[in-house]
């Protein structure tokens, strides 16, 4: 990455993230006895522990005032190796002009990090989709896809229609190379208002070509979509179509019943969701990307490093899970 001008070297960061010298060494502590311990018990599970990744919305705060070439690095040193993108900006006042992709890529090539997918606006596929395909295929990113729900028509032709233009985009994305995935939050899972005894999520998942559409399963959305809509199972859709689920968001939840979701959204490893049970009862079938997130996780105090500092104690307990 020699040939783009670093304003924030490690020494800056090291300085804007003082006073948390200990909560992340105690994070790393912790991590080494759970890599020691994991190392006697090889894996089992169809999520790879050697491959963890990070959904960047998790860390906006960082990227947008520190930048790619800052937040990589340190994300490759926690021991990410997978990133999805929230978005291809930082501030201007980093380099004096915007990032391109080509930087981005440098920057993550030589952070030994891949490009693993990237949500993108559902609006930027139907103006732009030639061009969001364009980007993932600098980047490097074998998948591509939007956080966006279907169409906000929750009928069941409204969600025909919306898996009809799916198929069409992603087989644009299959001519490229490339998977074209939807993420879910809660809602999809909701039951349709002209069809009150069908599941939304259900007429898309039917409805989409398998060869074309993939699915990212937020894993915490699901569990808020058994607890706001109930009579469904989370790891059985990924048990009965392994191949459809190349990504998972593997995010916590601390049940709260004063939250109409049934849970707020922790750290990974402080919440209660039971991925145990999950990572289990998905069975081996395929092998699934694990993506932490944490939406709140900006907020995270002491601030600095705030969201990074989540980002460490997260990887660290997914480690654990995986190991």
């Amino acid at each position: 990455m020699s040939h783009i001008r670093k304003s924030f070297d490690r020494r800056d960061f090291l300085r804007a993230t003082a006073g948390t010298t200990v909560a992340l060494a105690a994070a790393s502590v912790t991590g080494v006895a759970a890599t020691s311990a994991a190392a006697a018990t090889p894996s089992k599970l169809s999520i790879p522990k050697d491959r963890i990744g990070i959904q960047l919305y998790s860390i906006r705060d960082k990227v947008s005032a520190l930048g790619f070439g800052v937040v990589l690095p340190e994300l490759a040193r926690i021991g990410y190796k997978e990133i999805e993108f929230a978005g291809y900006t930082q501030n201007t006042s980093i380099l004096g002009r915007q990032i391109t992709l080509q930087e981005i890529r440098t920057l993550l090539d030589d952070n030994g990090l891949t490009a693993v997918g990237s949500h993108v606006g559902i609006g930027n596929f139907r103006s732009n989709l030639q061009g969001e395909l364009d980007a993932a295929q600098i980047l490097g990113m074998p998948h591509v896809g939007t956080a966006n729900a279907p169409t906000n028509v929750n009928t069941v032709a409204g969600y025909r229609a919306a898996a009809d233009e799916f198929n069409v985009w992603g087989a644009a994305a299959t001519a490229r190379g490339l998977k074209l995935y939807q993420h879910n939050h809660a809602g999809e899972f909701a039951f349709a208002t002209d069809q009150p005894s069908v599941r939304l999520y259900d007429v898309f998942l039917k409805n989409t070509d398998p060869r074309h559409v993939y699915l990212e399963l937020d894993i915490y959305w699901a569990y808020v979509g058994q607890y706001r809509w109930p009579g469904f199972d989370p790891a059985a859709y990924v048990r009965n179509q392994p191949y459809r689920y190349p990504l998972f968001h593997m995010k916590d939840g601390d049940a709260n019943s004063a939250n109409a979701n049934g849970f707020d959204i922790v750290e990974f490893g402080a919440g209660d969701l039971p991925y145990e049970k999950f990572v289990r009862d998905i069975g081996p079938r395929a092998s699934h990307v694990g993506i932490w997130e944490q939406d709140t996780a900006p907020n995270t105090q002491p601030n600095p490093p705030g969201s990074l500092g989540a980002a460490e104690r997260s990887f660290t307990a997914l480690k654990g899970l995986l190991g």
